[in-house]
């Protein structure tokens, strides 16, 4: 029972950031109902730990704990790799920026010279 007083408040301010990020912009609706579910499951599990059991048998894997651990692994997993692919695509705008930049720099430069 003492887990879920510290849980429980987690999950709530959890969820109060991911309605400000949306308010302000910062987040997509479609990674608002993300974390909103996101959040919303971890919220029912520590209120109601015996649900995890139930999913748990359901999909025939023997404790509640294993499905929660198994799920965060693939989420991690999920989010690094979409970490990854969207800094993959800063880099190459970056390069692509600055690529740019110097061939206009470079273009000013030959336009001196030939004064």
């Amino acid at each position: 029972m003492t887990i879920q007083w510290i849980f429980i408040p987690f999950a709530l301010f959890a969820l109060s950031r991911v309605l400000l990020r949306l308010r302000d912009g910062t987040l997509s609706f479609g990674f608002f109902l993300f974390w909103i579910v996101i959040f919303s499951l971890a919220f029912v599990a520590v209120l109601s730990p015996d649900s995890t059991t139930k999913v748990a048998n359901f999909l025939g894997i023997g404790r509640g704990v294993d499905v929660v651990l198994y799920a965060s692994i693939f989420l991690l997993f999920y989010l690094v790799f979409r970490l990854y692919v969207m800094m993959e695509g800063v880099r190459h705008e970056v390069s692509e920026l600055v690529r740019q930049i110097a061939l206009k720099e470079f273009g000013r430069s030959q336009r001196r010279k030939s004064r």
